[in-house]
């Protein structure tokens, strides 16, 4: 038995810059991380060679936006000579192991405390203000743990 790999490679390098889209996508995990690759995955390259890359959120679209050069360093030799991010679809995600979907979020650390309380600090109802005040302390510090840049 032979592989075929090469010769779909031969027969797609005929489509100009989509056909590097197959080592890019195989690369994208590992290049952006787990957090990133969950809410963003390339979709297709344009004409010009720009990777056009469907977001799960308009807000990650625009956050990505603002990695687009530290994910390009990190594609290498792939990278393409720009990344659009937009909304769009995503491929299905696998369901997470009972393991991984039960894992506690990570404590705030004291920084994470502070921060929140800052960002809540104009809320004149004590008892929304704490609650807003934990809640970002707690979304800071599962920010931190799913950071990869």
């Amino acid at each position: 038995m032979e592989r075929i790999g090469p010769d779909v490679q031969r027969e797609l390098s005929r489509f100009g810059p989509q056909a590097g889209l197959g080592k890019l996508v195989e690369r994208w995990p590992q290049a952006v991380g787990d957090a990133i690759a969950r809410n963003a995955w390339p979709a297709r390259v344009q004409r010009d060679g720009t990777l056009l890359v469907h977001a799960s959120s308009s807000a990650w679209a625009f956050e990505l936006t603002q990695l687009e050069r530290t994910i390009l360093e990190r594609l290498a030799d792939l990278a393409p000579p720009r990344i659009r991010f937009v909304p769009g679809p995503l491929p299905e995600a696998d369901a997470l192991p009972p393991a991984q979907a039960t894992q506690p979020l990570p404590p705030p650390a004291l920084e994470d405390v502070r921060q929140g309380h800052a960002l809540a600090a104009e809320i004149e109802d004590e008892d929304v203000r704490e609650l807003a005040a934990r809640a970002a302390a707690a979304s800071l510090a599962k920010a931190r743990s799913d950071r990869v840049f």
